[in-house]
């Protein structure tokens, strides 16, 4: 197929909650947005509720721990628009949010890290050959706060109580995927940064965060459309840059 004019995103874990809103917003600012998910049927309703907008949305399943179906998924967008300019690493789990350092089992670790870290590691390696080929490309790594190092050891943070550690390293991990690539990156106009979306009303969430899945999107989004100037290799919450 013909290379289409409009620059193409790809966004994980776009069925629900902030991934839904990144890709929403995206496909509302002229990108054709691909949302990626590992529910088919779920991610077929998602994707028809932001068409029903006239949103230039599509769905791919996706399974970020399975790299053969990163690879596939990949090859597919490319084969059908041409192109693949923004990828935004959404997906995220966090299954061990009563588990201290002490206690967590290796098992638990490696399921964490292989959604929230290798995953994104994964889809960057196979997205970049195509966007090096185009000159231009923006990847997003959604992090957290709680991978901060600043965070962990700030008594007085407002996430102290929270344990996760398998959460907290896979996020600090990320954090070190996103500066690595940033370096290698440098002067092919390929920018890479980390956004803390904050804290939102999500299933991961809660229902008592104090931020909309929308208001979590804007930063984000803001960093997948960055102008060429822009920064790259950076960590940014509500668009400003924060400690690693």
């Amino acid at each position: 197929m013909k290379a289409k004019t409009a620059r193409v995103a790809l966004v994980t874990g776009a069925n629900r909650g902030i991934g839904f809103e990144v890709a929403g917003q995206l496909a509302s600012k002229n990108l054709t947005v691909i949302m990626g998910g590992r529910d088919r049927e779920k991610g077929l309703k998602a994707r028809n509720r932001l068409a029903a907008q006239g949103l230039d949305v599509h769905f791919s399943l996706l399974d970020v721990t399975d790299v053969t179906v990163i690879q596939s998924a990949v090859d597919r967008i490319v084969d059908t628009f041409g192109r693949l300019d923004v990828l935004v690493n959404n997906a995220g789990i966090m299954i061990d949010g009563r588990t201290g350092i002490l206690e967590i089992g290796l098992g638990l670790l490696r399921d964490t890290l292989e959604t929230n870290t290798f995953g994104p590691l994964r889809l960057s390696q196979a997205c970049i050959p195509v966007m090096r080929r185009a000159g231009y490309g923006r990847i997003v790594n959604l992090s957290s706060t709680m991978g901060s190092f600043h965070d962990i050891l700030d008594p007085d943070s407002s996430t102290t109580a929270v344990s996760a550690p398998a959460y907290r390293m896979s996020k600090t991990l990320l954090n070190a995927i996103t500066a690595l690539l940033a370096k290698e990156l440098q002067g092919t106009n390929i920018l890479v940064n980390s956004a803390c979306p904050g804290w939102a009303r999500t299933d991961l969430g809660g229902p008592r965060a104090p931020l909309s899945p929308a208001q979590a999107a804007d930063t984000p989004v803001w960093l997948a459309t960055l102008p060429d100037d822009g920064p790259t290799g950076g960590f940014f919450r509500e668009r400003r840059p924060i400690d690693w």
